[in-house]
């Protein structure tokens, strides 16, 4: 069985922290470097429900897209929900590493296994890093369709792609608009709104758009807009994750178990949906 810090430096090697943001947390909050790691659980959010079920799991490392800590803290007391989680963790000897915009920035990374869920073929990076001279790393995808769709079925192919949640895909465009390219970004993405209009694309999906950016992206130009919950946006690059770390497990003979929680830990629980079939306006 490999140390955890032989599996932590694979991980960096496939995410290098140096591509994170500078506001950003990555790297591993908590663990024993010479700890031996027999089992791996991937998933998007370090809370307190990905902790118990990576403990039953009997994992070793516990490894998430957000950060659990992002603007620091003085304290990781368990009255607290974030302390209680270290705690936990530590207790029952799992450890924790985050992998954020360094996974964003990644070849491939978050918006690649996004595509990949749509089924789009990823062109180039929307925002590409100046550092890579290959041209793949950077913020959210570029991507065409194998054939032109609607708004409306492109809505249905991610509404059955992704993971289902409370909040499904809204919508903003004429339904019947053919699609043929697609920006795409995990998370939260209205503030690639430049860069999708400077690339031309017809759709853009994201997650998390505001009324005041998407009302004035709309102005600006025809651009569909598909919103999708952030979890479900992100959730599929813990497949793809895993997925790279079987290959270098395998690779290196270390029989690791790596496993994707199922867990939904998007916040929101429930969607009611308008009803009334009054179009003459708001209420009085």
């Amino acid at each position: 069985m490999p140390r955890l810090s032989e599996v932590i430096a694979a991980l960096d090697a496939l995410w290098p922290a140096g591509l994170a943001e500078s506001w950003d947390a990555v790297g591993t909050v908590c663990g024993d470097p010479e700890a031996e790691v027999s089992r791996v659980l991937f998933a998007v959010d370090p809370v307190q429900e990905i902790a118990d079920e990576a403990v039953r799991l009997g994992a070793q490392l516990l490894v998430t897209h957000h950060p659990l800590y992002l603007r620091g803290t003085t304290t990781v007391s368990a009255s607290t929900f974030k302390g209680r989680v270290v705690h936990d963790l530590i207790r029952h000897d799992v450890a924790l590493h985050v992998a954020h915009t360094n996974a964003d920035r990644a070849d491939p990374g978050v918006s690649d296994a996004l595509a990949g869920a749509l089924d789009l073929r990823v062109v180039r990076p929307l925002v590409p890093d100046p550092a890579d001279r290959d041209g793949r790393r950077g913020l959210g995808r570029i991507c065409e369709l194998d054939h032109p769709l609607t708004l409306a079925e492109l809505a249905e192919r991610a509404a059955k792609r992704l993971p289902a949640t409370a909040q499904g895909i809204r919508v903003a465009g004429d339904p019947d608009a053919l699609i043929r390219t697609v920006a795409v970004s995990g998370g939260s993405g209205d503030s690639l709104f430049d860069d999708v209009r400077a690339a031309g694309v017809d759709a853009f999906l994201t997650a998390d758009l505001r009324h005041h950016p998407a009302s004035e992206a709309r102005e600006h130009t025809p651009l569909a807009l598909l919103d999708a919950a952030h979890w479900a946006t992100e959730w599929p690059w813990c497949e793809l994750a895993a997925a790279q770390l079987d290959e270098i497990s395998d690779r290196n003979g270390w029989g690791l178990r790596v496993h994707v929680s199922k867990t939904v830990t998007d916040p929101w629980t429930a969607h009611a949906a308008s009803t009334t079939t009054d179009t003459s306006g708001a209420p009085n």
